[in-house]
Formats: structure tokens, C-alpha cells, sequence
């Protein structure tokens, strides 16, 4: 047979396919379930065995171990789990992408699938053009599903035909005793890092051993490979993360070495062991020459489910034997991993960074976390502006906290676009219907946000102003000042709570934010009414009025983007038609 460069391209062409496949499956059931996956991760029990449950499980839905840990290093990133949580859930996946060898084994074996590739995408396509998001997005799944195996017929067909004297070329790598399993264990490590799927190597692999390239054994050598080659999708995942996800990520690479070691010590009596437990399900001998077997159908049966086996009793066993040692998975890591002077820099966001848009889903929520973070500080600016208030003017304690307030604007300037544009990137993802309503709805929070740290600086500079033009203030002022901040922070506390769990917002946590803006605006018209009064009695004069008067409207301003807030968080929750009927005038 003469393969040419073109079938090679075919055969890349026919791997893309596969591997894309995989992607809109995923994806499609990413936007199906992914509030439900949010909740499951974002309520992480401490149980480790709970945690292997839920990772084993999350990767079986998703269809990739990678894609499942690099949620789990997103999650450790965002402080929503301990790295001694994450590392039953970084376990649990690698047992749950065994999944995927048995759908190729039984589906893609078993059954000539490939026959019913084109009946499976015509039922998708009237659900792509339903007006339900949902409904898309299962169409998405069966696409998917019908493009992965797609692939991996195609890769089949394309793989190029041996004659004898090259199968003798490449026996004669398997033949080199426990160097050749060391080199095909490499070899399927490589292949992984580079396509970044430990599936597509299985798939690869099973060819490659249907196709009498490989013995069994050696085919059980590149899946073993495989196990170490697809940590580096969650590593690299990390590298713009913070150390706690770095250390995360590291937990999924010792997890998969130290199993590989200790298969590779016991290599041929496990493979032993796996050869006997194929032969005692019926599927016969996969170690056997195709000649033995009745017929080829027989042959092609016994090999992919002997390396399925190999995938699914390596990853038990392995599970089994770690899942006693996260605390020292965990003291691992903090040794080869080491904090440097500054763990948190004060203009890095603490729970995204733009290495971790694998699940553009999920991101959704690490985004809700940095806007909660976010809040908290512009929180602490109303408290500053608060202070600097009492605080003499043209002092040295005056200075430093203006300068702290004029930083913490910078910073919120930063945190702004920073988080915006984190945003727009999950945007240009794969998202449902849904969920770009919410982004939408989260960058207009955060431009409120960042509209409350810059009402606090005009604060501060009213202050300056008010010094230069030797205004002063009454007790009377300053008392109503106060008044005015302890409304101010109590919407400011509402309004964090709201943000912090906006999925189960209460109806009077929103109702109590929308009575306080009331009572803002009120208080903001009662002390205009009387400015104008104690300024024709002489209490003090216009221009102290004027520097009094701006001071409250900022603050009554804060208010207002409070409730815009909060009215951005009820149309995620509620629908922005329920949202506007709660809208009130602010002026």
C-alpha cells in the first residue's frame, strides 16, 4: 500500500475530527448540567471519599479528566475547596475517565457506530434550531457524540497498512524486554502531552494493537504513559494561577507518577492479571495472535476490552492505595512547591487568571467570586472615606489615608477591566443562552462597583477641596454625615450578601436592599431642605453648604449603585422583566 502525504493529512484530519468531537460533547453537556456541576463543586464535602464520588463522576459526565481537574485546580484557585479536598476529586477523575475507553470499547467495537453517525446528526438537527437553549445544547451532545466516533472510524480507515518487513521494524522495539515498555511508556506520554487527551491516545492505542502494530503488552505500556502525559493540560492550567492551585495541579502529576512506578514494578504480572480477567469475562486472550481467535471480530472484542480493563482495575487499584495519603500528597507538594515573598499581590485578581478558560460554564462562577472579592474592597473605601472625614486636615494621618483611597481607586480602575475582560474571553466560549445573560448582567455589576470606589474618592477630594476654600463643618454636620454613611453601609453589607450567593438570593435580602436606597433618598432630601434652612440662619455659610451637600449626594449616589446592583442580581435570578418592576426612582 502506498500511503501518501495526503492520507497522512487525512488521518491528522480524521484525529482533529475525534478530538473536536469530544470538545462539543463536552461542551454541550457543560451548558446542559453546568449550574448543577457549579452547585455540586461549590458545596464540596470535606469527605474525601465523597470527593472521589464527585470527581469520578463530573469526569464520566464531561468525558475528560483533563477538562474535570482543571475545573478542580479553578476551584482551588478560587478558594471554593482546600487542596486537601481537591485531592479526592483529582482522584476520583482519573477513575471516571476510564469511562470514555469503555464507550469507545462497547460502542466502537461492538457496534459499527459509524453506521448510524448520520441518522444520529439528523435527529440533532431540529433541536439546533429550537428556540430552547437547552434544547440546543443537546444537539450539541449528539453532535458531538456522533463526530467522536466519526473520528475514531476514520482513524481506523486511515491508518496506514503494514507490510511484513516494517512490522519487523517495529517488533523489534517490543522486543527489547523491560527497556521496551520503559519506551513505550514514553512514548504514550508524549503523544498525550502533545494532543492533551488521554482518550484520544486510548483511542489511538486500541488501533494501533487492532492493527497487530503493538503487543498487548506494549499497547498496556502506552496507556500507562498516557495516565502521566495528561496532567499537563492542568498544569499549564496553573502556571497563571495561584501557588494553592499550582500545589493542585502538582497532586494530579504525583497521583498518576507514583501509580505508574509502582504498575511498572509489577508491570508483567499485572498485565498477567489483567490478561486473565478479559479471558475470565469471555472475551478471550488479548495477549494471543489474531490467529487464534475465530475470527477477527473475536480478536478486535478481547484486545479493547483487555486494555479498557487495564485502564479501569490501574486506576482503582491506584485509587485505592492513595486515597490514604492526601496529607502527604499535600506535605509533598508545599516541599517541592515554595511560596515566594509575596503571595498575593495586591493588583493580581485573587480568584480568576487567564490560564484557566477551559470550561467557559464554570468560569462563570470564578468571576462571581472575584466580583465578591471586588465588592469587599471598594466595601473598605466607604469605611476610608468615612474616616477621612473626622480625620484632620492637613495632617500626616490625613495624608496617608487620602493616598490609601486614591490607591484603592487605581486598584478598583484595574479590578474593573482586569475582570471585564475575563469576562468578555468566557463570552467568546462556548456559553448557553443563559449564561450569557449572566455575564451580561455581571459586567454591568461590576461597573456599578467600580461607580461606588469612585463616589468614595470624590469624597475624599471634596475634603481637600473643602480645606483649600477653609469651609468648616458644624457638630451638626458631621453628625448627619454619619447618619448618612450608617445607611450607606448597611446597603453596602446587603448588597455583599446578596452577591455572595446569588443563586439562592432571598426575596428579602433584595426587598431590604430596595427599602434602603428608599430611606437614602429620603434622608438625602431631608438634609437638602434643611441645608437651605440653616444656611439663612447663619449656622454656617453657603460655601461649607455646598462642600456638605456634595458629600451627601456622593454618598446618596453610592446608594443608587447599590440598588443597581442588586437589580443586576435579580435579573440573573429572576428575569430582567421582574427585575425592572422592582426599579425604583432614584431621583
Amino acid at each position: 500500500m502506498n500511503y501518501s502525504f495526503l492520507d497522512f493529512l487525512t488521518l491528522l484530519g480524521a484525529i482533529g475530527l475525534f478530538l473536536y468531537g469530544m470538545k462539543v460533547m463536552s461542551e454541550g453537556l457543560q451548558k446542559i448540567a453546568g449550574d448543577r456541576m457549579r452547585n455540586i463543586l461549590s458545596a464540596m464535602t470535606r469527605n474525601r471519599f465523597m470527593g472521589v464520588l464527585t470527581g469520578t463522576l463530573i469526569t464520566a459526565i464531561i468525558q475528560s479528566s483533563s477538562a474535570s481537574t482543571v475545573m478542580v485546580v479553578s476551584f482551588v484557585n478560587a478558594g471554593l475547596m482546600s487542596l486537601v479536598q481537591s485531592v479526592g476529586v483529582i482522584m476520583g477523575a482519573n477513575v471516571g475517565t476510564t469511562m470514555t475507553s469503555w464507550i469507545i470499547t462497547l460502542f466502537g467495537v461492538k457496534v459499527d457506530i459509524s453506521a448510524y453517525v448520520m441518522p444520529i446528526i439528523a435527529i440533532s438537527i431540529p433541536l439546533m434550531f429550537s428556540s430552547k437553549s437547552s434544547h440546543k445544547s443537546l444537539s450539541e451532545f449528539i453532535l458531538g457524540f456522533a463526530m467522536l466516533f466519526m473520528g475514531l472510524g476514520l482513524i481506523s480507515d486511515n491508518v496506514p497498512e503494514l507490510n511484513p518487513e516494517q512490522l519487523e521494524f517495529l517488533a523489534g522495539y517490543s522486543s527489547m524486554g523491560f527497556l521496551s515498555v520503559l519506551l513505550f511508556v514514553a512514548v504514550g506520554m508524549i503523544v498525550t502531552m502533545i494532543i492533551q487527551s488521554s482518550s484520544a491516545t486510548f483511542a489511538i492505542v486500541m488501533v494501533m494493537a487492532l492493527k497487530g502494530w503493538v503487543s498487548f503488552d506494549m499497547a498496556c505500556a502506552m496507556v500507562l504513559g498516557s495516565n502521566i502525559g495528561t496532567t499537563v493540560t492542568p498544569i499549564l492550567a496553573s502556571l497563571n494561577a495561584n501557588i494553592t492551585a499550582k500545589k493542585a495541579a502538582t497532586v494530579h502529576f504525583l497521583f498518576n507518577f507514583f501509580g505508574s512506578i509502582w504498575t511498572l514494578a509489577l508491570f508483567y504480572p499485572f498485565c498477567s492479571l489483567i490478561v486473565w480477567i478479559t479471558d475470565a469475562f469471555g472475551q478471550g486472550n488479548p495477549s494471543q495472535a489474531m490467529a487464534s481467535f475465530a475470527s477477527v471480530n473475536a480478536y478486535e472484542v478481547a484486545v479493547s476490552f483487555g486494555l479498557s480493563i487495564f485502564h479501569t482495575v490501574f486506576n482503582i487499584i491506584n485509587l485505592s492505595v492513595m486515597i490514604w495519603f492526601p496529607n502527604l500528597f499535600v506535605k509533598i507538594c508545599d516541599m517541592l512547591i515554595r511560596s515566594s515573598h509575596k503571595e498575593d499581590e495586591e493588583f493580581q485578581l485573587k480568584f480568576i487568571s487567564r490560564g484557566l478558560l477551559h470550561a467557559s460554564e464554570l468560569n462563570i462562577m470564578q468571576a462571581q467570586r472575584e466580583t465578591v472579592v471586588y465588592a469587599e474592597r471598594v466595601n473598605r473605601m466607604v469605611g476610608m472615606a468615612k474616616d477621612l472625614v473626622h480625620t484632620k486636615n492637613g495632617t500626616e494621618e490625613f495624608n496617608k489615608l487620602y493616598s490609601r483611597i486614591e490607591k484603592y481607586e487605581e486598584i478598583s480602575d484595574r479590578m474593573e477591566i482586569e475582570i471585564a475582560n475575563y469576562l468578555n474571553k468566557v463570552v467568546d466560549g462556548r456559553l448557553s443562552y443563559e449564561g450569557k445573560l449572566r455575564v451580561s448582567s455581571m459586567l454591568g455589576i461590576v461597573s456599578e462597583i467600580e461607580s461606588i470606589a469612585d463616589s468614595c474618592f470624590n469624597v475624599a477630594k471634596t475634603l481637600v477641596r473643602k480645606e483649600e476654600a477653609h469651609a468648616h463643618f458644624t457638630d451638626e454636620i458631621y453628625a448627619n454625615i454619619d447618619t448618612m454613611f450608617k445607611y450607606v453601609d448597611e446597603a453596602m453589607a446587603n448588597m455583599i450578601i446578596v452577591l455572595k450567593d446569588v443563586e439562592n438570593v432571598r426575596d428579602a435580602e433584595l426587598m431590604r436592599s430596595y427599602n434602603k436606597e428608599r430611606e437614602i433618598n429620603n434622608y438625602r432630601n431631608l438634609l437638602r431642605t434643611e441645608n437651605i434652612e440653616s444656611i439663612n440662619k447663619k449656622e454656617y455659610n453657603y460655601q461649607s453648604g455646598i462642600f456638605y451637600m456634595d458629600i451627601i449626594s456622593e454618598a446618596e449616589k453610592v446608594g443608587d449603585y447599590i440598588v443597581n446592583v442588586v437589580e443586576g442580581v435579580e435579573a440573573q435570578v429572576k428575569g430582567e422583566d421582574v427585575a425592572k418592576e422592582h426599579i425604583v426612582a432614584h431621583d
